[in-house]
């Protein structure tokens, strides 16, 4: 029997099999990552839409805040999230306070946990999406004291 001494004939591509496997892994948890993050911002995104809908259409502005905090947590739930974690930001970008034609922009920042990715050089880590909304109180709508000046 004789020996080969060159590498005719011989069979490779057993090291592609841990390889292809590293990449299924890594792959894997990156569309997780993404998709965690997109699902996470249309939660936000929801609840944002939600807080300043309530807003403009409350009779007066402590309730307004209240409604509009209260619409955004309940947005959140919702979407299976903690509403908890959320913090939700309302404000006038114009300074004045809530009345007739006054804009309001409300803000819902949400985190979200991304998943180590040590391939990537990404560690266990936390994103925090934004959402953003805004709107004006309507400017003909029965039972707001003033005139509409918008």
């Amino acid at each position: 029997m004789t020996r080969a001494v060159d590498d005719a004939g011989a069979v490779g591509g057993a090291e592609v099999l841990p390889l292809s496997i590293l990449v299924l892994v890594v792959g894997s948890l990156l569309v997780a990552n993404a998709w965690a993050v997109v699902d996470a911002r249309l939660a936000a995104d929801a609840a944002a839409q939600a807080a300043v809908r309530s807003y403009v259409e409350a009779p007066d502005g402590p309730t307004a805040h209240r409604r509009a905090d209260d619409a955004a947590r309940r947005a959140l739930d919702g979407w299976g999230r903690d509403p908890t974690r959320a913090v939700i930001e309302v404000r006038h970008p114009d300074g004045r306070p809530w009345g007739r034609c006054v804009p309001v922009v409300v803000t819902v920042r949400y985190p979200v946990a991304v998943a180590a990715l040590p391939a990537l050089g990404v560690g266990r880590d936390v994103a925090t999406v934004e959402a953003r909304q805004s709107e004006v109180v309507d400017p003909y709508r029965a039972g707001l004291p003033g005139a509409a000046s918008c």
